[in-house]
């Protein structure tokens, strides 16, 4: 795929000082799953306005693509959940079959096959990093970027509507170790294992840090590579991952399905669940003692089936692997058995020692732990997170509070900084706590914890790190600035800072529901509070709620700093149906309703059902109507002969 485009509708614009900048009527930032789903939704609906997508890695794929493949990578999910409702994983063209995970390499080709079919693939721009984002607060709106294409010179594009897809796993966090200087071994971030990838071929024996699936997956590459593997999980740390085999619970059933049975989804906790019309019952579950009760032993099941199916008290290094956490209290970190063969008889072996300590310090050669155990290192593979936060420089100075995104908290915020309002957070606390009285009852699940960064032999010059106290994200619907600067202008969306199983459908719609909202074609329009004191501050507290109740629901994993859940995805996926003015029931009966499994096949034809009814309606403002408004040079635009498919 070529890295710079000639072909898509593009403008030049004159503007001040005499320069030349390119004026686009939307651009997407990032080619992960989430950015090429924006994409392909904003070009499938309003193909009359000029689109690029800039992404700063050589190839789309965001996650999956060409130099994130590292070796043995494969889906957590099964072959029919992991795909876009309108673009099916089929076994004839992508070779996975059913049962089967697919490997990194299939869901690289499938995200190409997907660009080529809905024509954005010449859209993309490659190697093309955007480095600053000026909002422009004029009556048109709109952002001025500054980007560094490939090969060339920083240049500024203005996009009148920008959607920031930038990923939570894109920026890489990796501290320093005291001695690495000395240490004369490779030292790398879990992100960068394919490019080090011949380690597995050269080293002799490998120190992994971490617990997470990306953890889980290196030591698996290594071990079955025949490379003896030093696996270290901080003490005062989170612990291991919640893993676990494909179909769970006595009845053994598909767990990816199972998160997403309508009627097991009561059983979650979920401040935004009434949207799916059974307020009632989850009433019942969650305000009496009785329903608490049964949800306890929902939860319990669960989590003792997965204890058990796992075996860890069967040997002693596999007992060190047994999550801390509650399971009622984790969210998109729970992971799957993917492998080819058993890991956990692998760990049993001589070839994988297991270590529940701290990396006290390096030595020439050696890894040294504050337990006093030591041992030889060729290779220190640290899966020590990610940096949350979008990685480019917002302006003006300060708009973070208003734009909604992480920032440092300040007692002297102004009103337009939501995430910093103190009194609407304790007003939030106390509806959440009312209505979920389970979530009072918060787990205390490693009463040693010590953020890494202040953990003895590691540091952290980095302005932003996973342990940096910031703001969580502060968006409505998860999807836009909850201010009127942007909900005026319709200008800025936010796509996939949610986790959840169901990432693929929640691309999905929320790429048409951002297309939407660009084209003031929502029924449920948070821009319509605008000039409206009070549905503003509705929708700011509104927002507050969503946003705010990570922190009690799923404090063990990041529901303190973004959107994160499992059993919770269909009612976010109705609620962005309910914005979108479409059927939320999609099964055929009460009991399929309740039993039968939402998955990618159930919103097939979502887009059919919003061109059926918003088809006809006055098409999105284009660039040359937003030029004619300002009295500016009105664009040529040149017709992209690309299909228009749903």
């Amino acid at each position: 795929m070529a890295s710079t485009i000639t072909s898509e509708k593009r403008d030049n614009v004159a503007v001040a000082e005499g320069i030349t900048m390119e004026k686009l009527d939307c651009v997407v930032v990032g080619a992960g799953w989430y950015g090429l789903a924006a994409a392909k939704q904003f070009h499938c609906t309003q193909p009359e306005c000029s689109l690029a997508v800039f992404d700063s890695q050589s190839s789309l794929g965001g996650t999956w693509a060409d130099n994130r493949l590292y070796p043995g990578l494969k889906s957590n999910n099964l072959l029919g959940t992991f795909e876009y409702p309108d673009f099916p994983m089929d076994t004839p063209t992508f070779g996975v079959k059913t049962g089967e995970h697919m490997p990194g390499e299939v869901i690289n080709n499938y995200l190409k096959a997907y660009a080529a079919r809905f024509g954005i693939g010449h859209l993309i721009r490659l190697n093309t990093k955007v480095l600053i984002a000026e909002h422009q607060d004029t009556v048109e709106g709109g952002w001025v970027l500054t980007v560094a294409p490939p090969g060339q010179s920083e240049t500024k594009v203005f996009a009148r509507r920008v959607i920031f897809a930038t990923g939570l796993t894109s920026e890489p966090f990796l501290p320093h170790f005291e001695g690495q200087e000395t240490f004369g071994g490779k030292i790398f971030h879990g992100k960068d294992f394919q490019k080090n990838s011949d380690t597995l071929k050269t080293a002799k024996r490998v120190t992994i840090f971490g617990g997470t699936k990306f953890a889980w997956d290196a030591v698996y590459a290594y071990a079955t590579a025949g490379v003896k593997v030093d696996w270290v999980i901080r003490s005062s740390g989170h612990g291991p991952c919640w893993i676990a085999p494909s179909y769970v619970t006595p009845l053994k059933k598909w767990i990816e399905k199972l998160a997403n049975m309508r009627f097991l989804t009561w059983f979650s906790p979920c401040v935004w669940g009434d949207v799916d019309g059974y307020g009632g019952i989850r009433g019942f579950y969650h305000r009496t003692a009785m329903g608490r009760t049964i949800v306890n032993s929902f939860w319990k099941v669960l989590g003792g089936d997965v204890i058990n199916l796992n075996a860890y008290d069967a040997h002693p290094k596999t007992a060190k692997l047994k999550p801390w956490t509650d399971p009622m209290f984790t969210g998109s970190s729970f992971s799957i058995l993917n492998y080819d063969t058993d890991i956990m008889e692998l760990i049993k072996g001589d070839n994988i020692n297991v270590y529940v300590s701290e990396i006290d310090h390096l030595s020439p050669g050696k890894v040294h732990l504050s337990d006093g155990s030591e041992f030889e290192s060729d290779v220190l593979l640290a899966h020590t997170g990610w940096k949350h936060v979008p990685p480019i420089k917002f302006m003006p100075e300060g708009i973070e509070g208003e734009l909604g995104i992480p920032h440092t908290p300040r007692a002297d915020a102004p009103t337009t900084d939501l995430a910093n309002d103190p009194a609407m957070a304790a007003r939030v606390d106390k509806e959440i706590l009312e209505r979920f009285p389970r979530l009072k009852d918060q787990p205390v699940w490693n009463k040693n914890y010590i953020p890494m960064t202040e953990q003895k032999g590691i540091t952290s010059d980095d302005e932003i790190t996973p342990y940096k106290t910031l703001t969580p994200y502060m968006l409505h619907h998860f999807i836009v600035p909850p201010s009127e600067r942007f909900l005026k202008s319709r200008d800025t969306a936010f796509i996939g800072i949610v986790s959840n199983f169901s990432n693929m459908i929640t691309a999905h719609l929320q790429g048409l529901w951002i297309s939407a909202y660009f084209a003031g074609k929502l029924e449920r329009d948070p821009s319509a509070a605008v000039g409206d004191e009070k549905a503003m501050q509705e929708l700011r507290y509104t927002t507050m709620l969503h946003n705010r109740f990570g922190k009690w629901r799923y404090p063990t994993d990041w529901g303190s700093k973004n959107p994160n859940f499992i059993f919770d995805a269909v009612p976010y996926l109705d609620l962005l149906q309910r914005d979108l003015g479409l059927d939320i029931w999609r099964k055929k009966g009460f009991l399929a309703e309740m039993y039968d499994p939402y998955g990618p096949e159930d919103y097939r034809d979502v887009n059919n059902e919003w061109m059926a009814k918003y088809g006809n309606m006055k098409k999105m403002e284009s660039l040359g109507e937003s030029a004619k408004s300002l009295n500016m040079p009105q664009p040529a635009h040149v017709r992209s002969d690309s299909e228009l498919v749903f």
